[in-house]
């Protein structure tokens, strides 16, 4: 019963580790306090898998308690309503933990190092590669994002997200493994511990990415439009006004940058008259603008969640991956009764092709995405390495002044080092910020604040490791470690 609540105190202390906390040891604390609760020989499967679930409800719990704003003050569900979602969002997510624990529970008749470096660190991350593509995936908290300030981020253009949260995983477990041994073997886990941890510094030293050319002059726009306000008839004209008074007042900017539909309109309606007057303009100043849109089928009734290019180029990019019940609806017809709940507007879009052409802006082919579609490292390998940078555009204003804005922006970031590409992120209420190819964040916007944010940026060339293979390095390494200890569990069960 003790190890069933240190369970639930480690999943929610863990949320910590991330921005806007940025506690970044309890990262290791947390998954290292877990650990210790699957070291239960007499346990059954069933008990460490409710360790796990309360630990999995600890961090959801805390960690994505955000939705509830969504849900309640922008979706305009009832307070009980919003409440009752969230909490059934936050238990059927803490069911990937739980299954972590029911594998690790497998092996429960090996020795403690074995399953503590070689067992439990592996059942940790091949759930959490579940949770990032199933069902769509929920990619957030992501072990690997807390470690974005620290020197294993190194290992990031190398094995992206998943690779740096395994790294976070095996150092957890070999720190907790110093507790259960002595001697020589004490020595060796310690010296584990430095040769990982000096490695990073190794691999921080090289670039694998160099800029191609001069730095160049971009705008980053943020609207501040409130959510509740956003989709209204009548300040249509008003935000029209609002974006084009801060696009005049930044021509000398190479590229302009708008946020996710911050046109309140459909592209048709407005592409003969403000976006061709905008257009001749953004030519006239030498400037090429990156407009979010929505963007409607005649023919099929279909629309799309878009970003337009504006003026030497133009061009249309339409999101791929929806938020479920929030851009589309999975599992009808329950989800129509949730999507009437929430009341969200266009919730219903149709989903991008995923050969699209790259649009180009400021002299060079870009890697565009949509809202959370920066949250998925393979996603955001679309399109390079011929993309010189990245552009992200989001709506982060469903989550009012939460967590929610600084974990995605923590998201973005290790976006941009995994692929050595300056990011640009422009979104409505925060966090618009620029972003180095090294993850640092170059320049930002105050939230809940109508700014415009301008820099230089570099076209960057060159490719990194997680380019050239993604997930598929860390992915395969993990199934063929699988392998070989699913094989020692057989024998230790069959000898027990």
């Amino acid at each position: 019963m003790k190890k069933d609540f240190i369970a639930l105190f480690a999943g929610a202390i863990f949320p910590l580790a991330f921005s806007p906390y940025d506690f970044i040891p309890l990262a290791f604390i947390s998954l290292g306090l877990l650990f210790y609760c699957w070291l239960d020989s007499t346990a059954s499967g069933k008990r460490l898998f409710l360790r796990a679930y309360l630990f999995g409800l600890g961090l959801f719990g805390i960690g994505i308690s955000w939705v509830f704003v969504s849900i309640h003050q922008y979706g305009g569900a009832s307070a009980p309503i919003a409440f009752l979602m969230t909490t059934a969002l936050a238990a059927g997510l803490a069911l990937f933990p739980a299954l972590s624990g029911l594998l690790a529970s497998y092996f429960s008749a090996t020795p403690v190092l074995f399953r503590l470096i070689a067992v439990f660190p592996l059942s940790w991350m091949l759930i959490e590669w579940l949770r990032s593509w199933f069902l769509t995936g929920f990619t957030w908290l992501q072990i690997g994002n807390s470690q974005l300030d620290s020197p294993l981020l190194s290992f990031a253009p190398i094995l992206g997200v998943l690779g740096v949260g395994y790294i976070v995983s095996l150092l957890a477990g070999i720190i907790v493994g110093l507790f259960y041994s002595q001697g020589k073997t004490r020595l060796i886990l310690f010296i584990s511990l430095l040769g990982l941890s000096g490695s990073s510094f190794l691999f921080g030293q090289v670039s694998w990415t160099e800029p191609e050319s001069e730095p160049f002059s971009v705008t980053l726009i943020q609207g501040n439009i409130p959510q509740d306000q956003k989709w209204k008839p009548e300040i249509r004209l008003k935000t029209l006004k609002l974006y084009r008074r801060l696009t005049e007042e930044n021509w000398g900017s190479s590229l302009i940058i708008w946020p996710e539909t911050a046109i309140p309109a459909f592209y048709h309606q407005v592409k003969e008259g403000f976006l061709a007057d905008l257009s001749k303009e953004a030519r006239r100043h030498n400037s090429d603008l990156l407009i979010g849109v929505p963007v409607a089928d005649k023919a099929t009734g279909q629309y799309y969640n878009a970003v337009a290019s504006i003026g030497e180029k133009e061009g249309l990019y339409f999101k791929r991956h929806l938020v479920p019940f929030g851009e589309y609806l999975p599992l009808k017809p329950l989800s129509t009764f949730i999507a009437d709940q929430l009341q969200i507007p266009m919730s219903d879009f149709g989903v991008g092709r995923d050969d699209q052409l790259l649009l180009e802006a400021a002299g060079y082919p870009l890697a565009l995405s949509i809202c959370y579609e920066d949250t998925f490292g393979e996603e955001s390998r679309v399109g390079l390495p011929p993309a010189r940078y990245l552009v992200n555009v989001t709506n982060d204003g469903w989550f009012g002044d939460t967590a929610a804005p600084h974990q995605h922006l923590q998201m973005a970031r290790m976006r941009a080092v995994e692929v050595g590409r300056y990011m640009l992120r422009a979104t409505n209420t925060g966090a618009t910020a620029i972003i180095r190819p090294d993850g640092s964040v170059q320049a930002r916007a105050p939230l809940f604040e109508q700014a415009t944010l301008t820099g230089e940026i570099t076209a960057m060339k060159g490719v990194t490791p997680y380019v050239m293979w993604g997930d598929s390095f860390i992915v395969g390494f993990m199934f063929l470690q699988l392998a070989v200890v699913g094989l020692v569990g057989y024998f230790a069960r069959q000898n027990r």
